[in-house]
């Protein structure tokens, strides 16, 4: 540890100064320009703004010398930050005991003035310095001493600045992946409620539409026909004697049944139609924009398409029973309606189409 710091002062320093996120970055502006400035009202080739890490001197902006780094070591600024409030000035370096043997001061770059303001931090911490060099013995004068004075507090404000601005950057970023992440669960949120509504709204067994969804439909299309003058029909289905299928082949074996009947009644409805689970081994097929004559043929189609099922351990078939909106005042009367005619249908012997 450099003479006059202690290990508890020194790593304070550098935790300060590593929290500016400034060295090794490339050259700006506005600290090329401060440089500038101090150059010419020093009146002096060289200057520079120099930035202390732990082994080395590094310059974050220069003017008049080629190098970007030095070891501390040899660095004069190492000696400035020493005393943060005060400016350290060398008016010719070989007769300075500090500096005298200073390999920068017997060879390149012959230095023999030195002028450096420490750039201090709110909180004590020196950073580094705005620094001029001329390679010629010098004194400031008290005008231009205040004014290195004045610029190195520029060169902090500058790092402020740059500090703060990353910080809203960071901010910015940090705001833009949680309000990416927020959307991200406010979809999936979504999904998960329209899965639920879908699973509330659909029959476990056979991936229907169950009742409820079925009556939501019913009064949609009910409402609509009204609204417009249009046909509407209603088809509900019976599977024969199923029962009977059940007890002698088990219950397994019977929802099996009533799932393969469910996907030959969806491969045989249309796009418009909404095929539902009504109860049981009970159908109902809404039938929007059709008028009785086209419910009856839709009808047979169903029950044609459940009796030429392949059946593995019986065949099935199913009683249909169609009814049409015409002069019934209600959703609920079309049902009530079709299930009348369901019952003529069974009363016929079973497997067939009644109105």
């Amino acid at each position: 540890m450099r003479k006059n710091a202690s290990p508890e002062f020194e790593e304070a320093r550098l935790r300060a100064l590593r929290a500016y996120d400034i060295l090794d970055t490339l050259p700006e502006q506005a600290y090329d320009d401060i440089i500038l400035l101090a150059s010419e009202i020093c009146a002096t080739p060289i200057a520079l703004m120099s930035l202390i890490d732990r082994e080395r001197q590094w310059f974050k902006a220069k003017v008049g010398l080629a190098a970007s780094e030095t070891p501390r070591a040899l660095a004069f600024c190492d000696h400035a930050i020493r005393r943060p409030g005060e400016l350290l000035v060398v008016p010719d370096a070989r007769r300075d005991q500090r500096f005298a043997n200073n390999p920068l001061v017997t060879s390149t770059p012959n230095i023999r003035f030195y002028a450096g303001a420490p750039l201090v931090t709110s909180t004590g911490a020196a950073l580094g310095t705005l620094c001029v060099i001329d390679r010629e013995p010098k004194e400031l004068s008290r005008e231009q001493a205040g004014a290195l004075r004045a610029l190195s507090r520029q060169v902090m404000a500058q790092l402020e600045l740059r500090r703060a601005l990353r910080s809203l950057q960071r901010y910015a970023n940090e705001r833009e992946e949680y309000e990416r992440r927020l959307l991200e669960y406010q979809r999936a949120l979504e999904e998960t409620n329209a899965s639920l509504q879908e699973q509330s709204l659909s029959d476990c067994l056979t991936g229907l539409r169950n009742r409820t969804a079925f009556e939501d439909r019913l009064e949609e299309e009910f409402q609509r026909a009204r609204r417009h003058g249009s046909q509407l029909s209603l088809a509900l289905l019976d599977v024969d004697r199923f029962k009977r299928f059940n007890d002698r082949f088990g219950h397994l074996e019977g929802d099996a049944a009533l799932r393969e009947v469910a996907r030959l009644l969806e491969e045989n409805s249309r796009a418009c139609d909404c095929v539902a689970r009504y109860g049981g081994e009970e159908f109902a097929i809404v039938l929007p924009g059709t008028g009785a004559a086209g419910a009856h043929v839709l009808g047979e189609r169903f029950r044609v398409a459940v009796e030429k099922g392949v059946w593995g351990k019986s065949p099935l078939t199913v009683s249909v029973g169609v009814a049409t909106l015409d002069s019934l005042e209600s959703g609920q009367a079309l049902v009530q309606a079709a299930d009348q005619a369901l019952y003529r249908a069974n009363a016929a012997g079973r497997n067939c189409v009644r109105r």
